[in-house]
Order: C-alpha cells, then structure tokens, then sequence
C-alpha cells in the first residue's frame, strides 16, 4: 500500500511539474514575440542561452545533485524554478503595462535591461528544471521502483505518456486564455498556477519521501576525491559494492573528510572546471556510452514538430488547423511508443527494445526520404541557400530568425513562418494567386514523422531506463546532466544546420542530413547491443520480468 501511494504521488507530482513547465515553455517564447514587435530575435536570443546554459552547465549540475541530500535536491530545485517562472510573469506584467514609459526611459537602455533580466531569470528557471528532472525521473523513480525493473519500465512509460499528453494540453489552455484574454492575464495565470501547483507539488514530494525510507539512503563513494574516481575505468573484476557504501543522506552532504584540508582559492576557482571535465570524462567511460550518444544523436533533425519543421509546412500549404490535427496524431502514436515499449522489454528484453525501436523508426522515416523525390517537393540544389538573404540585404528588410519555441506555439498564435521569414503561410496573400502546391511530398513527409515517434519513444525509453540501470547511484546525476547537454549540443548543432540552408529549396536536403544522423544514432545503439548481447543479440526471449538480465552490459557492476 505504501509503494502505491507512494507511486501515485510521484505520478501526480510528475503531470504537475510537467504542466507547468509546458505551458511556460510555450509562453515564454510568445511573450518574448509580443514584447519585441513580432520579431524572432528575442526567442532565438533565449533560445540559445538555454541550449548554451545547459551545455556548460549540465554536468555541474549534476554533480550538485549527487553531492546532496535527494530531498534537499527536490525541493531546492523546486522553489527555484517556480519562483523564477512566478517572478518573471511579474516582470512581464510589468513591461506589458509600462512599455510605453519604459521606451522613453534612458533612451530605452531602462527597457533593454528588463529583456535582459526576462532571460536571465528564464533561464534560471530552465535549470532549476533540468535539476528537478535528472533528480525526479533519473534518480528517485528508480528508487521508488526497487529492484523490480518491469515496475520502474512501466513508471517511465508512464511518465512519458504524462508528458505527452501535457505536451498538447498544457500550450492549449494558455492559448486559449491569451487568446480571449491578453498576454498580461497570461502572465498572471501562469504566476498564480506556478505558486499553487509549487505547494502541491512540494507536499507530494515530502509524502514520497516519507512513504519510501530507501530514498533516505543515497549511494555514495568514500575516496578522497569523488569525481576523480569517474575518471577511472570501471574493471570487469570488479565486487559490485568495492568503494561504494550507503549511508544517510544527511552524513553525504556534509563530507567532513574533505573539510580537514584547507582549499586554495584557485582551487575553489578551477572546480568548476575540473567537475566539467571529469563529468564528461566519466560519460565516456560510461557502459552505456554509445547507447546515450545514439540518443543524442537524434536530436540532430529536422523530422519533428519544431518551428522548423511546420513553417516548412506552412510553406507547402498547409492550414494551422491541419497541423494541429497532425500534432494531435504524433501525441497519440508517442503513446503508442510508449506502450509498445512496455509490451516489446516484456517479450524481447531491454537492449532488444531498443534495436526494435531503432528500425522501425528508421523505417518509417525512409518515407521522408522518398518525399524529397516526389512531385510538390521544391528540393532545388541549383538555389542558393543565401539568395533569400542576401535580397532581403539589398531591399533593407528584417532577416529572418531561427528560434527554438515549442511547436504549438506556431500552432496558437500562427506566427514564425521561419524558412521564409514571415508570420504567415506563405500561401495566404490572395492577391499573389499562387499555384496550389502537389501534397503528395508534404503528407510522404509528415506520414514518416508522426508513424517514427512510435519508434522514438520506444527507443528513448529504452535509453533512458539504460542509464537508470547501468549507472552507479554516486553517478547518477553527473551523468544524466552530461547526456542532456550532449541532447542540447546536436540540437544547437540542428539550428545551425537550418541557418546554413534557411529556404524551402534547401530543406530535401536537410531531411537527408537528419536521416542520415538518424541511421548513425542507431548505429551507435546496434554496437553497444553487439558488445552487450554477443551471439545472443538476435535471440528474442522471454527475460525475467524483475532481473531482466540482458539489460546490463558485461562488467558493469552497479545495481538498481
């Protein structure tokens, strides 16, 4: 009874948290579009301090996690984050109100400064998130799960299908408030949800930990120095439990015998340095090394409903309505990802999951591949991908940005036609008459896409509970803060591809580029099953729903 209350509360505290952070994401990047004239530059501007950030952060973030008590991380991470998102509705309330003022204040500087600290607080609470992530679904759900593996599978299944389900709703309900509303009332309904849901929020976590003693108990190493020991390669001959002890959390974010030895100042100034690099040294040396980068890797497309992605679709003709009909189709075949991935670890194994899900997502995206060939595709090599620019240069008009909001944002507000710079289809003017565009390409496109998230979240599931099993408790969160900055890296990597090619003629040849990282993610996945497996990589069977052994790389010794 105590587990199951205990995992209900997690579920609960899990839509919440996953609520409020969809519906800021969403909101943020419109009031930002709002704020600077319905230009792009202030998204692409936050966009990149986010991706940035977390880059450069994530491993000291996850250090941070692991050094401290699960509990203090929980709540600390918490308040953070809802204080940011709640103290920075009340500076865009602010500016909403006052903007006229502000613009004749110092000659704008006053203004200016206001966007700055906007960011700088967002991305405050962008952190404070990824903390509260790594902390709650890489390290307390498998403590709440136990030993039991078929258990912490279905509770990440569940999970998913949480964010999924919010992934539509949550941007929905904020539409429709600053639709009928303004964006001022929008502000205020996300401060006052983020004050409400951060109490809740705050009680479950404190019902899950008291109701699950073993998350009072924390792995962690007892050398000298911590993260020295990540550096060191991990031997087959090694007892699951040499250097590793549990102890009572309260005794592991003190660390006494490092508080004998006095700390030079240019010490404490190059830790930070150290803990990044030996963050990202421990990731390699990692077991599940190439599972995580064959994750990473599929973040380097085009072939999801990002911005990027739908104003192409814009420019094929495509109404806001069908896209959101398309939208809604890609959350229910995510579901089904996470179903079948359930259903697949129950009969193949969890490395065999993974390769699974691998080829059908590759499968299905080789109708995207057919689609650059098919009639209504403007694939043309012949233009240069800098023309548009470069006329846009000589007639003095604003250049187009590339941001990162979340789809749906393009979806309630119809604003960033990105591949052509503007904030509506590019059909939409009556008076240019266009041709109708041929939709076989466009729907060959967007048929693989919406068929390969069942697939991707197989696969990303199977990754993640991967990293669950295989990673020492003590590393847990450096590791996981390393695998969302190296998922930040190619996604930066994915923008900076679009700069390089922004028009529509260019975009066959993206789709290319991003199958074309998908195979080698995969790549990378089918090796690590190879190194993993041997022979028996190819022999579905049924495993043992709670040791589930081919889940384990050969030497690696951390338990669940």
């Amino acid at each position: 009874c105590l587990q199951s209350a205990s995992t209900a509360a997690a579920y609960v505290c899990c839509l919440l948290l996953s609520q409020g952070d969809r519906m800021w994401h969403f909101a943020v990047s419109v009031f930002l579009v709002e704020l600077y004239g319905n230009s792009l530059l202030l998204t692409a501007v936050y966009g990149l301090v986010v991706a940035g950030s977390v880059l450069l952060l994530g491993a000291l973030i996850g250090d941070w996690v692991d050094k401290n008590s699960r509990l203090k991380v929980a709540q600390t991470s918490l308040i953070v984050q809802n204080a940011s998102v709640i103290l920075c509705g009340i500076i865009l309330m602010i500016i909403f109100l006052f903007k006229t003022q502000l613009l004749t204040l110092y000659h704008g500087w006053l203004l200016t400064m206001c966007y700055i600290l906007v960011i700088t607080i967002a991305n405050i609470a962008n952190l404070a998130s990824t903390a509260t992530a790594i902390t709650i679904q890489r390290d307390w759900i498998v403590v709440v799960a136990g030993e039991d593996r078929s258990k912490l599978a279905d509770m990440n299944a569940t999970i998913r299908r949480i964010d999924q389900l919010t992934n539509i709703l949550a941007p929905m309900a904020v539409g429709q408030i600053m639709t009928f509303g303004s964006p001022m009332i929008g502000c205020g309904f996300i401060s006052g949800w983020n004050l409400m849901s951060m109490c809740v929020e705050y009680l479950l976590l404190w019902k899950v930990y008291q109701k699950t003693p073993t998350l009072a108990l924390k792995s962690a190493k007892v050398e000298e120095s911590e993260l020295k020991q990540l550096n060191v390669m991990k031997e087959s001959d090694m007892k699951p439990a040499e250097g590793v002890q549990l102890i009572v959390e309260k005794d592991v974010t003190g660390f006494e015998p490092r508080q004998e030895k006095e700390v030079s100042c240019a010490a404490r100034i190059a830790e930070p340095f150290v803990t990044f690099r030996d963050g990202w040294v421990a990731y390699y040396n990692q077991p599940v090394f190439l599972a995580g980068m064959g994750l990473a890797f599929l973040y380097m497309t085009v072939l999801g409903f990002d911005c990027i992605t739908t104003g192409y679709a814009y420019t094929q003709g495509l109404s806001g309505s069908l896209l959101s009909l398309l939208m809604g189709a890609s959350a229910v075949t995510g579901i089904m990802g996470t179903v079948a991935f359930t259903w697949l670890r129950r009969k193949c194994g969890l490395v065999r999951t993974g390769l699974i899900s691998g080829v059908a997502q590759f499968a299905c995206l080789i109708l995207c591949v057919i689609s650059v060939f098919m009639p209504g595709s403007p694939m043309d090599l012949t233009v240069s991908p800098f023309a548009d620019i470069s006329a846009r240069l000589f007639e003095n008009e604003p250049l187009p940005t590339i941001a990162s909001p979340e789809p749906e944002m393009i979806l309630a507000t119809g604003m960033p036609n990105l591949l052509n710079g503007s904030t509506t289809p590019a059909n939409s003017d009556p008076e240019m008459s266009p041709e109708p565009v041929p939709l076989i390409s466009v729907s060959l496109l967007f048929a693989g896409v919406i068929a390969a998230r069942v697939g991707l979240w197989s696969f990303d599931l199977t990754v993640t509970q991967l990293l669950q099993e295989n990673v020492v408790e003590s590393e847990r969160g450096i590791i996981n803060g390393v695998q969302n900055s190296m998922n930040y890296l190619l996604d930066l990597l994915h923008f900076i591809m679009v700069i390089l090619a922004p028009n529509p003629e260019a975009f066959g040849l993206l789709v290319l580029i991003s199958v074309s990282f998908v195979a080698m993610g995969h790549i990378m996945y089918f090796r690590f099953a190879q190194k993993t497996l041997g022979k028996q990589l190819f022999v579905c069977r049924t495993p043992d729903p709670k040791t589930a052994p081919d889940s384990s790389p050969p030497g690696n010794t951390s338990t669940v």
